[in-house]
């Protein structure tokens, strides 16, 4: 028998969290904890179908035309124009002045990914410019991007020091970077810190990055989920619209409306305003709808109709953000109980960080011997850089991981 072509071909890493999450599935310990899910549970550590989403849902399954027949290539229009005009604000300039074009994607990966492919043939800049990515970042980021042939850099972004925003770090970095380049930024809800800048903040990097002519790339995947304010959590890309940016946006539905494995998504394309803002706008839908045909050929119907359902009925869409502020309260509640149990045990450090970050995640300065010491012995499974999924937590077991961090980092100190 002849040899495969592909003996060479080397074994690839097992991806980090899926991996994580596989262990703890496995382990049979009755105290076990989940903290490294990036996907919300209630309090009793249970997958939370939106009320909304089953009432869409039963509305899909009782509609006598719902059919399977194949959606556009650039996906179900009125749930992309819902889409925009839910991220850019319903009397965005950019909408009504048609300098605007949208396409469904499979979810915010497959927006990135269009999103990157697209600017990978069309954006001209230098030769090997890289897009910029914060230092620490989503781990699929730097994979996307660089499957894509796409070179990257990193920009500052947290500080271990203070556990928060380093601003100066940043804005150095921005102020550094060659003229022209993609900047990736997160527009709320920061994974893997929970740290977002203030609107002060906003307000001075898209300054600096109109003077240096970059290129903003917002990635948003917790709109509504990180304060339970659908506006609050978009104000820094309608900002950087009102400042006549040309932009990229990759938008998800996964988390704030739970359709995770439906994967509903949207990229979406902002020309500055110019003369020629709608004729460009029509080439770069022209070029995106060549991108999506050629890997996808068209998005999946499901969860977009949900979402559909959901951001174009007035009555559903009012109990969406209902649903919203349910989530993102019940994370800002544990937020807090974390804290004050491990004041109550006298937990060296000041953890008033995990209050001030934000949306699902929290750098909580633990270390990757506690991450591990906490896995191995209290069966508390996290990501071994100390982030933390907030949704993991609950009435039921929040004494129980306070306590065991409480124990590791009096046990393990820094």
């Amino acid at each position: 028998m002849s040899a495969s072509a592909f003996t060479t071909v080397p074994l690839a890493p097992a991806d980090p969290l899926f991996s994580l999450i596989a262990a703890y599935k496995a382990d049979t310990f009755n105290k076990k904890v989940d903290l490294g899910v990036g996907a919300y549970r209630d309090d009793h550590a249970k997958p939370w179908v939106l009320p909304v989403v089953k009432k869409a849902n039963a509305i899909l399954y009782n509609d006598p035309d719902l059919n399977h027949e194949y959606l556009p290539i650039a996906g179900l229009a009125t749930f992309t124009a819902a889409a925009a005009r839910l991220i850019l604000g319903a009397d965005s300039p950019a909408l009504a002045e048609k300098r605007v074009t949208s396409v469904q994607t499979i979810s915010g990966t497959g927006a990135l990914h269009t999103g990157g492919r697209f600017l990978a043939k069309f954006y001209a800049r230098p030769q090997n410019q890289a897009v910029y990515l914060s230092n620490p970042t989503w781990a699929n980021h730097k994979q996307i991007l660089e499957n894509l042939s796409l070179p990257v850099a990193q920009y500052p972004y947290y500080l271990p020091t203070t556990r928060g925003l380093d601003f100066a770090g940043l804005t150095g970095a921005l102020n550094s970077a060659p003229s022209g380049s993609i900047i990736l930024l997160h527009a709320c809800a920061h994974n893997p810190t929970g740290v977002d800048p203030t609107r002060e903040q906003w307000t001075e990097i898209a300054a600096i990055m109109k003077e240096k002519k970059l290129f903003p790339w917002f990635d948003c995947a917790y709109q509504g989920f990180a304060s339970g304010n659908l506006d609050n959590d978009s104000w820094a890309v309608r900002y950087f619209v009102e400042q006549g940016f040309e932009m990229c946006i990759a938008q998800s539905f996964s988390k704030n409306l739970g359709l995770y494995g439906e994967r509903a998504g949207v990229f979406h394309f902002v020309s500055p305003p110019s003369s020629d803002a709608i004729e460009v706008t029509k080439k770069v839908a022209s070029q995106l709808a060549i991108v999506q045909r050629s890997e996808i050929s068209n998005p999946p119907a499901y969860g977009a109709r949900i979402a559909d359902a959901v951001l174009n009925d007035p009555e559903l869409f009012k109990e969406w953000t209902e649903n919203l502020q349910t989530m993102a309260g019940r994370i800002i509640d544990m937020r807090a109980a974390l804290v004050s149990k491990l004041k109550e045990l006298g937990t060296p450090g000041d953890w008033s960080h995990v209050t001030k970050q934000i949306g699902m995640f929290s750098f909580t300065g633990l270390t990757e011997k506690h991450v591990a010491v906490l896995r191995e012995e209290f069966h508390i499974y996290m990501t071994k850089n100390g982030r933390i999924s907030m949704a993991g937590l609950n009435s039921h077991n929040i004494d129980y991981v306070a306590a065991a961090v409480d124990k590791v980092v009096k046990q393990y100190p820094e």
